[in-house]
């Protein structure tokens, strides 16, 4: 089982956070790419109970299954990660709902992933604005943090789903999934 850490923070411009990453020797894995979410739970929220999230995401044309568990936040988020290729979303969508779980939430984004070997940074363009991961090891994250101008005190350890909650709250807006379509954008 391998460990995810990670920090998030919010980014005004993606272009010139991309222009840091070049000058900083990353180079790009991936360009500009769509990327649709949906967390699973059981019925009375089991999953969310404990902490613990099982994703279906369709990234491009690739699938992914993933399950999050035993987070722990501090100055970075960390969580027990494991996850695997699906060859068919919809198909892996309906093998979930015949074991009882059922979509819980749905949420887009456009991802651009970066590396320089030691770890990834990615660039999502989300419908509650834009955001930059750094994950890899704590320190290097703190480095590349640093390389790009970001503040300890700026860092979000918080996942996507809490971030639109709170985004609601702040807002007053009612939609129900963290989507472009959802938002009207």
């Amino acid at each position: 089982m391998s460990r995810e850490v990670e920090i998030k923070f919010r980014v005004e411009s993606l272009r010139s956070v991309a222009r840091k990453l070049k000058d900083a020797g990353f180079h790009q894995k991936t360009a500009r790419t769509h990327e649709m979410n949906t967390l699973y739970d059981l019925p009375g929220a089991v999953l969310r109970r404990r902490k613990e999230l099982l994703r279906l995401r369709q990234y491009g044309p690739e699938w992914k299954l993933t399950h999050k568990s035993g987070g722990k936040s501090g100055k970075h988020s960390s969580r027990q990660e494991l996850e695997t290729g699906v060859e068919d979303g919809k198909i892996m969508h309906k093998v979930l709902r015949a074991l009882g779980y059922a979509p819980s939430f749905r949420y887009e984004k456009f991802r651009a992933e970066w590396t320089d070997g030691k770890g990834d940074v990615v660039l999502d363009e989300t419908p509650i604005g834009n955001f930059c991961e750094i994950e890899g090891p704590s320190r290097w994250i703190d480095q590349i943090a640093r390389k790009l101008g970001v503040e300890q005190q700026e860092y979000i350890t918080k996942n996507y789903a809490t971030l639109f909650a709170e985004w609601k709250h702040q807002t007053g807006n009612k939609a129900g999934e963290m989507t472009f379509a959802a938002l009207g954008k």
